[in-house]
């Protein structure tokens, strides 16, 4: 091979890598609403381990939840189908930020150190950490001082802000770590443990499915905060979108009749009304 030739196959190299670039950097692909559309799917990532907000029920192989049905809500206005994403709350960022898929929705408290690495949306759900423990032990854990204590075992899972949260605020209690977040409430009524640190949605939740628990600071949380949608740093036209979505939920009171349906259930259960809680299929 000449050289001339040779001069010829690298300036056709460079010709490619400069349109390459120009493609990708002075006129990105497209993404956010459009390639969510184009594509016809909505990619929702979620743990699945969360009641009552997104949990894949092993049983029927179909997530159900507060963020489930507002998952389908988002896809249904989008016009496209909902597809979920395992993640897990160790690996949530690291999945976000790598593009496993548009959003995640799955109980996701706003915070500072997240907005630092990606998107959180508006929030649309109030919510705080709390303490759930056995009925008997509800006049004693009451405080963050008397759980605090070196034979007071609190049980969390592993990766998320609960655990977060305990190891800070509970450096003398005994922190137990298990990876099956909905195993750990029935733990703690057999008496594997003592306390979960965790939302008040999901105390709620699980004081009205068993009887054993209780949730003494339910109505005064430890912290005070917001549930938001999480997107990767250059989803901003879909964040704009999905934060257009929350408000109009809220507009039109599908955010309470959610909350109704989800978190205060076990009351409807016991009064006899319908509870109309539809699964949702996994892809």
């Amino acid at each position: 091979m000449n050289r001339k030739t040779v001069i010829k196959i690298l300036i056709c190299l460079a010709a490619i890598v400069l349109a390459w670039l120009a493609v990708h950097f002075l006129f990105p692909a497209r993404d956010g609403v459009q390639a969510v559309r184009d594509r016809g799917v909505l990619r929702v990532g979620t743990a699945g381990d969360y009641q009552p907000m997104s949990f894949l029920d092993p049983s029927t192989g179909s997530y159900v939840g507060f963020d489930a049905a507002l998952a389908e809500d988002l896809g249904e206005e989008l016009g496209v189908r909902v597809e979920y994403v395992p993640t897990s709350w160790p690996t949530l960022m690291e999945d976000t930020l790598a593009g496993k898929f548009d959003l995640a929705l799955c109980g996701i408290t706003i915070t500072d150190a997240r907005k630092e690495q990606a998107l959180m949306s508006d929030g649309y759900f109030g919510n705080g950490k709390t303490v759930l423990c056995r009925k008997e032990d509800e006049e004693r854990y009451t405080s963050l001082e008397a759980i605090n204590q070196p034979d007071v075992r609190v049980m969390e899972n592993p990766g998320g802000l609960n655990e977060k949260f305990a190891r800070e605020n509970l450096p003398d209690a005994q922190i137990i770590i298990h990876d099956v977040n909905e195993e750990i409430p029935g733990l703690v009524a057999a008496g594997e443990a003592d306390v979960m640190i965790t939302e008040i949605m999901e105390a709620g939740y699980y004081t009205g499915k068993d009887p054993r628990l209780a949730a003494p600071l339910i109505d005064e949380p430890f912290t005070h905060g917001e549930l938001g949608v999480l997107l990767p740093k250059e989803n901003k036209d879909l964040l704009a979108y999905v934060n257009g979505f929350i408000a109009r939920e809220k507009g039109k009171g599908r955010i309470d009749e959610l909350a109704n349906l989800y978190f205060y259930h076990s009351a409807e259960e016991e009064s006899g009304m319908p509870m109309d809680l539809e699964p949702v299929p996994v892809p």
